[in-house]
């Protein structure tokens, strides 16, 4: 397995059942934390687990669309939230049927590649569901939310989006696994966000058009049910494979220290949306 998943000590921070008060604002404010804890050697590689409720999660270009607060509204009216992320990429969907996974890895004295860290996800991805005999591929899959090179799919149907952060000598890697509902209807929803908030109006970017049939939750593309309780534990297994010693943790004194202020970051990254 790619050898930035062997660490000595796998710390991990188990956010996934927080609950609906937990909000995606501090999950961004905590690995910006995370990055500058563990990069400064004060915390070990960690592996970050959370999920948040009916959340759109926008990328700096979609702040850009001509008519982003009919869009917003749209997304209100069907029960979503929206903010703004600090790492790149466009619109993706969070909801109870979707985990996110975040490997904060110190850089080396030669810096992580950037491909480095996005094929040591790819690569956690397919041994935790190696069980199944499926290929995972990691490539573009055209019209898809969030569309990247680095999408991952199952016969050409997207389940899962990877990024990166990049701060104070940390690395985070952060994916979001679709694992149960329907990717369709999630990919609906974005495509309906787009289509208000741009309304065909010319754009320097060329945001993406949306095929809602390329899509699809694990559970959908692996035909079985699998909940985020079973794709914690394959996750735990496969750290446990890659470490001397594993631990349950939460922030530790210095990242207590640091957290108001880089959460305060995020906040006022947001402060535009939140008034439409």
């Amino acid at each position: 397995m790619e050898d930035l998943l062997h660490q000595s000590e796998w710390r991990i921070i188990d956010q996934s059942a927080v609950g609906i008060h937990f909000q995606a604002l501090q999950s961004f404010g905590t690995d910006d934390t995370l990055c500058a804890s563990v990069g400064a050697g004060e915390a070990p590689a960690t592996a970050r687990t959370w999920v948040h409720h009916n959340t759109i999660v926008l990328g700096i270009q979609d702040t850009k669309l001509p008519f982003l607060a009919e869009g917003i509204q749209f997304l209100k009216e069907q029960g979503f939230q929206a903010i703004v992320r600090n790492s790149g990429g466009l619109a993706v969907v969070l909801d109870e049927g979707v985990l996110n996974i975040s490997l904060i890895f110190p850089e080396a004295e030669k810096g992580i590649d950037i491909n480095r860290g996005y094929e040591a996800m790819w690569q956690l991805i397919q041994h935790m569901f190696a069980d199944f005999n499926q290929s995972i591929e990691a490539k573009e899959i055209v019209g898809s939310y969030c569309p990247g090179s680095y999408d991952l799919s199952i016969n050409e149907k997207k389940f899962a989006g990877i990024s990166q952060r990049r701060l104070k000598k940390g690395v985070a890697v952060q994916i979001y696994l679709c694992v149960n509902g329907s990717g369709k209807q999630r990919a609906e929803l974005v495509k309906q966000f787009y289509e208000m908030a741009k309304q065909a109006e010319p754009t320097k970017f060329a945001y993406p058009e949306i095929v809602t049939g390329v899509m699809a939750s694990l559970s959908e593309l692996l035909g079985v049910n699998l909940t985020i309780t079973d794709v914690m534990l394959r996750l735990l297994n496969q750290l446990k494979a890659n470490s001397d010693f594993i631990a349950a943790g939460q922030l530790n004194d210095f990242e207590l220290a640091l957290f108001p202020g880089y959460y305060q970051r995020v906040i006022d990254r947001n402060e535009k949306i939140a008034a439409m």
